[in-house]
């Protein structure tokens, strides 16, 4: 048992350091860069409801929750996340997600409706399926870059997404603040949901072929369409609200 364990250990450390493991893992180090930003929004958008006390506690829970899921589908269902038509749903999922993020305004009270507030635990179920889905890409391209190095394969894996994690947590805290100080922003996050699930669908491997030719006429029209509803919607709540 023990040289079994010594033996998958030395598997784990092999080709670590060599200029070709360094050379991959700045390619991860970018991507991580290039696509954590949208990850980073959803947390903030998610936890912006929440009473002050647990906002800082539901992006470190929600962020840690996110990574160790990504963890999960990378050693073990990345042919899965490969599979025809799933990031074609991922994408039409993301979208009522962006909706309803954009429409609740409850800003951690109760209103005159009977409304209750968003809670802990919703905040961290919304973050960690929607992180799944904005992820499919991300989980892809780390997994198709570790393949360069098949020695260091798992390590390469393992460290990527180690460093995703002071990013993600990071960059939501940020986004969070802001969007705090400039409520419009939120329409904004509520859009760059928008576009991502365009991404997706046009990179799906069974349906992308047919929507690629039309990708940014698709993200102009998700984008739209978010923000016209999300808009809608919160009109609609103001005006009665007001009567």
């Amino acid at each position: 048992m023990f040289l079994v364990a010594v033996n998958r250990l030395e598997q784990f450390f092999a080709g670590m350091f060599s200029p070709e493991w360094l050379a991959a893992l700045s390619g991860i180090l970018l991507l991580d860069l290039l696509l954590s930003g949208d990850n980073a929004i959803l947390i903030a958008l998610a936890c912006k409801n929440l009473p002050h006390e647990m906002r800082r506690k539901a992006i470190i829970v929600g962020g840690l929750g996110a990574v160790f899921v990504r963890i999960v589908c990378t050693l073990f269902a990345t042919g899965l996340l490969a599979s025809p038509y799933i990031e074609f749903i991922g994408g039409a999922a993301l979208v009522f997600i962006a909706i309803k993020l954009v429409t609740d305004h409850s800003d951690g009270r109760v209103d005159d409706s009977g409304n209750h507030p968003t809670t802990f635990g919703q905040a961290v179920r919304t973050i960690l399926i929607a992180d799944f889905i904005m992820s499919i890409d991300n989980i892809l391209s780390l997994a198709g870059v570790a393949n360069t190095v098949p020695e260091g394969k798992w390590s390469l894996i393992i460290c990527g997404l180690m460093i995703s994690i002071p990013i993600v947590l990071f960059g939501a805290q940020i986004f969070l603040m802001i969007m705090l100080k400039v409520p419009a922003l939120i329409y904004l996050g509520a859009g760059i949901l928008g576009m991502t699930a365009a991404e997706l669908m046009t990179e799906d491997k069974a349906l992308g072929v047919y929507f690629a030719p039309y990708s940014l006429e698709l993200k102009v029209l998700f984008v739209a369409a978010v923000l016209l509803i999300g808009y809608t919607i919160n009109r609609r709540r103001e005006r009665q609200h007001e009567g």
